[in-house]
Order: C-alpha cells, then sequence, then structure tokens
C-alpha cells in the first residue's frame, strides 16, 4: 500500500499547480523525479513503498500518492529493483493519463516484485541502449550503465529546447558516460550518491557490510565523466544505515572542472534546468 505522508498538496498544488517556463524537476526522494514542461509530465523511477523492513528501512516522507495524479505522459524506469520498478507506484501514473511505461527487457521479465506489473500491454515498451523515444516536446536518448547490482541498467537523457537533463540510476562510474558527455550538453544531471553500511538480510538472518551507490570520489569522477554543469546528488537520504551526507561533494569538487554547481535538494524540492538553486515552494 502506498500512503502519502503529505496528502495530495505536493502532487496537486506543487507540481500538477505549477506552469513551468521551460522545464522543471522535482525530487520525489530515492532517485524518482517529476520532469515537466508546460506540455508534457514524465516521471522517472517513482517509488512510494515502505522498503522491505528490517532489511530496508525507508527515512523520509512519501510526498505523494500516485492515485493522486492526473498528468503523466510516460514513466521510464532505469533497472529491475524494486524502488525503481515498483508497479504500485508507476502503475496509477501511467493509467492515469493513458500514459506509457518504459523500461529495459529486464525489468518486466525479472522484476524485484512478487506481484503484478499492473500496466497493460499495450502500455509498455521495452527500451534499451542507444535508442531514443519522443514524448510530447521531450526526447529521452536511453544509454549505458555500470550498476553492478542491477541485471540490464539503462541511463537517460531528456533533451528539451529548454536544456537537457540527465538520471544515472544506481550507475556507478561507467566508460559511456565519457561518451555521453561528449555528446550531450547537459545542464543539470542526477547521480546516486550513498555509503557502507550494515544491513541487515532477513533471509540469511545476519548483518553485512554492504556499499550501495558511489562514494564521494565516485561521483565526482562520473561528473566529469560527463562533463555535468550542475550536478544532484540522490538516493543519499533514504535507507536507513546507508545515508551519506551530500555537503561533503563540495570539497571533493573543490580541485576539478566539474561539477561547477552542486544543488543539495530535499525530498519535494523543485529546480529549473536555466538557472541554478532551488526554486521556493508555491504554497
Amino acid at each position: 500500500m502506498v500512503h502519502a505522508t503529505w496528502g495530495d498538496w505536493f502532487v496537486t498544488e506543487e507540481v500538477e499547480g505549477s506552469e513551468p517556463d521551460g522545464v522543471s524537476v522535482w525530487y520525489l526522494g530515492c532517485n524518482g523525479f517529476v520532469v515537466r514542461s508546460a506540455e508534457t509530465t514524465l516521471y522517472i523511477d517513482p517509488y512510494f513503498a515502505d522498503g522491505d523492513p528490517p532489511n530496508i528501512v525507508r527515512m523520509i516522507p512519501v510526498p505523494m500518492d500516485p492515485a493522486d495524479a492526473t498528468l503523466c505522459d510516460a514513466v521510464f524506469v532505469t533497472h529491475e529493483h524494486i524502488d525503481h520498478m515498483h508497479p504500485p507506484s508507476y502503475a496509477p501514473l501511467v493509467n492515469a493519463d493513458e500514459g506509457m511505461l518504459y523500461a529495459p527487457q529486464a525489468a518486466y521479465d525479472r522484476p524485484n516484485y512478487d506481484g503484478d506489473l499492473e500496466v497493460a500491454d499495450e502500455r509498455r515498451a521495452v527500451v534499451a541502449d542507444g535508442e531514443s523515444v519522443t514524448v510530447g516536446d521531450f526526447t529521452v536518448h536511453v544509454r549505458g550503465a555500470n550498476d553492478p547490482d542491477a541485471i540490464e541498467p539503462v541511463t537517460y537523457v531528456v533533451e528539451h529546447d529548454a536544456g537537457t537533463f540527465f538520471h544515472a540510476g544506481d550507475s556507478r562510474p561507467a566508460d559511456t558516460f565519457h561518451d555521453i558527455g561528449a555528446e550531450f550538453d547537459i545542464d543539470l544531471g542526477v547521480l546516486a550518491f550513498g555509503t557502507v553500511g550494515a544491513i541487515y538480510y532477513p533471509d540469511d538472518d545476519e548483518t553485512r557490510t554492504t556499499r550501495w551507490y558511489m562514494d564521494e570520489n565516485q561521483v565526482i569522477e562520473a561528473a566529469n565523466a560527463l562533463r555535468l554543469d550542475r550536478l544532484l546528488p540522490s538516493h543519499y537520504d533514504m535507507w536507513r544505515g546507508v545515508t551519506a551526507d551530500p555537503k561533503v561533494l563540495h570539497e571533493h569538487a573543490a580541485s576539478y572542472q566539474y561539477p561547477r554547481v552542486i544543488d543539495v535538494a530535499s525530498i519535494g524540492d523543485r529546480l529549473v534546468l536555466s538557472e541554478p538553486g532551488i526554486v521556493p515552494s508555491r504554497t
């Protein structure tokens, strides 16, 4: 079950009640985002569940119930893990506005989820490295990733006349990032930032040291390969035991050319592609 901590004000008043001038991006926490223009609404890796206690425990509020959304032209999924490919989170979005679900083949074949995928076959599309998809006034380019914990991960380059947004999923530094950085002029890029923590695995009844996502040095390495003007760290806020402090990234980035700006967003924050910083809440 999805239970929104914030009721419906965030999606109704903040996201759908706004009138984007160019492209606005809202951080949903974990690795989820809403990307909106005046014409088109995209969701990337939305996740509104509690995790799987006691193995993974959500540390941040649930900002919205996807059933309250009325605007969604497409949902893009980077890989099969439950906090990225989660039917109770994406299905109401896709079904609300007759949108489409885009994901790698492995996310459909081997999702980290036991239930039904909850979206009709005609609303599912498979994406792979090198392909491009046009949704409204966005063009989404699918590129490769380096996520050793996933089966067939991808990254997304979202192009619009107002700017370019990059979502790396849970990828660590990858050779393909150099190619992406050379091909695209990215205005805002999202990289998953985490740490090493002690995580309890109930199936084995043991606690193991676990590394999730990139550390500080890897984030800056990836940002330079991608030539990011602006970096938005994500995922650092989500799981009990592997949270991290994104403010330390400024120190690691100080001697490098990229990123030029690091925007640290909290869940629910809005950014625009045309200028750095957080946009104050409309309400």
